[in-house]
């Protein structure tokens, strides 16, 4: 196909096609259009003979993701959820890294490969993770907040680590001390440029420029590109400036406005790049890479969990939370991709080295895909093995026992638990909450002195340990239907006859938990709507 327009429609054609087969079998759109260019290269049909249209797309794809990432570094994230977070990312980053290393040496690999795929190897996708856990509506839970946290500073890592690169590889031949002195002198007139336009020129611009949501856009995404080229011309890569120009905008009240609308075009344009990565991968290089492929993608299927898992268990974090949240790392990002083709253009890897990373991407991705939607399930086959990774006495709240007489028993300290317990105890109640977050409810400034426990809704053991005999009701405010029913079969099962209320988000679980013994279902969107509805009634 010798028309660019042309060849980009058949493309992007085939990449929805791929598309709809990858959601059928509900793995990420990453693997599907990585597919699509290995199928469009030269290795298979062949369309794609010249790519410069792909690589300008894919440039500034790479560039606007970059941005997102800079604009949306929430460190608040990092500090609330202590130092799980910091502790268990650095340290997944540096045990993979170390294992890494030497696993590829040992496969064969010069030391600067070798130190490139280790690298490659410690990241993980934060788009895919949040995709997936707010799909099971887990983003809120403490393994999704951990997660979370930690992936947050897996960014900030690749972008430190990227910084590095571009210096080093941007020498101008006059000298190593020469080189990092001319590096440092050109960052810091980059940080000093943005730190005035932060200051003085930005917030008065965007308020301007806000007042035309799709002028908002383009200045947003003509912002990324700028100082990413400015990046590029002053030595470092265009990556670093994507960054650097969202983390200028990420302190302006329209952040959130230029995230929402620029997510979509992210998305879009992200297509070209790994379309792009796919048309470059030689098949024949990488069935040569299959057996190291498989070696290291076990290695990150297996080892990145492990590590968090020790990590946490040391922290005092229960197995269940510290398995769920150590599947976020079982897998490389699309950063481990960029990671590798940046490396390749500073000539330091060559295609075999960024054919095996891809490779990598594609099992580990597709495989962890799957143990993060069945993690539940996962866990139950595998929890008696996990003890190990679990200290006796997992924190310092189970060395407390619970009152001996309380009115209400809550599960759940999240949002719509946290405003519940207000109510009741605004009621006069006394209330005893159980979590599985150690700091949740300690940490709650309008009630410091809530009676909180820590425990699991899903453990059938842990009820009798709880004053089920004083108690009038137990209430779940986990809107989750396998914890639901677990947790009811567990009371009953401990003799518990007061009331058994549960949360259910949808009619159909509410059926279902209605079903199996719950007294009362508690539905927060339907009451919400319902007392919304009656307040405008008597308004109007």
């Amino acid at each position: 196909m010798d028309d660019v327009f042309y060849m980009t429609a058949a493309v992007l054609g085939l990449a929805t096609l791929m598309g709809m087969v990858a959601l059928r079998l509900r793995q990420p759109l990453i693997v599907a259009f990585i597919v699509v260019g290995i199928l469009v290269g030269p290795s298979a049909f062949g369309w794609i003979q010249e790519a410069e249209a792909l690589e300008l797309f894919a440039k500034i794809g790479i560039s606007v993701l970059l941005f997102l990432v800079g604009l949306k570094l929430d460190l608040h994230l990092v500090r609330t959820t202590g130092p799980v977070a910091l502790v268990t990312g650095l340290g997944q980053v540096a045990f993979t890294s170390i294992v890494g290393f030497f696993l590829a040496w040992g496969l064969g690999m010069d030391p600067t490969t070798a130190l490139y795929v280790a690298v490659a190897l410690t990241f993980s996708s934060t788009i895919i993770i949040v995709k997936l856990l707010s799909d099971k509506r887990e983003l809120d839970q403490l393994h999704g907040r951990i997660a979370l946290g930690f992936l947050i500073v897996q960014d900030i890592v690749v972008v430190i680590v990227m910084i590095v690169l571009s210096t080093v590889g941007s020498g101008s031949g006059q000298g190593v001390m020469s080189d990092i002195g001319l590096s440092l002198a050109r960052g810091a007139a980059l940080v000093v440029g943005l730190a005035v336009m932060m200051r003085w020129v930005l917030p008065w611009a965007l308020r301007r420029l806000a007042r035309s949501q799709e002028l908002l856009v383009v200045s947003a995404v003509s912002w990324a590109v700028a100082v990413a080229a400015l990046s590029d011309w002053l030595g470092f890569s265009t990556e670093v400036g994507a960054f650097l120009a969202g983390f200028a905008l990420a302190s302006t009240p329209f952040r959130e406005a230029i995230s929402s609308t620029l997510t979509p075009l992210r998305d879009f344009l992200l297509l070209f790049f790994f379309i792009e990565l796919g048309s470059g991968l030689d098949l024949a290089l990488i069935g040569a890479e299959v057996p190291a492929a498989l070696v290291l993608s076990l290695f990150v299927l297996v080892g990145n969990p492990i590590i968090v898992l020790v990590i946490m268990g040391v922290m005092g974090y229960r197995k269940r939370v510290s398995f769920l949240a150590g599947l976020a790392v079982a897998q490389i990002s699309e950063f481990s991709l960029i990671f590798v083709t940046l490396g390749r253009s500073l000539g330091h890897i060559d295609d075999q080295a960024v054919g095996l990373v891809t490779l990598v991407g594609l099992i580990t991705i597709g495989s962890s895909t799957y143990l993060i939607l069945y993690s539940h399930q996962v866990f139950d086959r595998l929890a008696p093995l996990l003890s190990v990774f679990e200290r006796r006495n997992p924190t310092k709240d189970d060395d407390d026992p619970p009152p001996a007489d309380v009115d209400f028993i809550v599960y759940g300290f999240g949002r719509y638990g946290r405003n519940l317990v207000g109510h009741l105890i605004d009621a006069g109640r006394s209330v005893l909450v159980v979590d599985w977050d150690p700091h949740s409810a300690t940490e709650d400034p309008d009630h410091p002195n809530l009676e909180t426990v820590f425990g699991d809704a899903e453990d059938p053991e842990y009820p009798a340990s709880l004053p089920l005999g004083t108690a009038r009701a137990v209430i779940s405010t986990i809107p989750s239907l396998a914890t639901n029913a677990a947790l009811t079969h567990a009371l009953r099962r401990w003799g518990f006859e007061g009331t058994l209320a549960v949360t259910a988000h949808t009619a159909g679980d509410a059926r279902m938990m209605v079903r199996s013994q719950a007294d009362l279902v508690l539905q927060p969107f339907a009451d919400a709507a319902d007392a919304g509805a009656r307040h405008l009634l008597e308004l109007t």
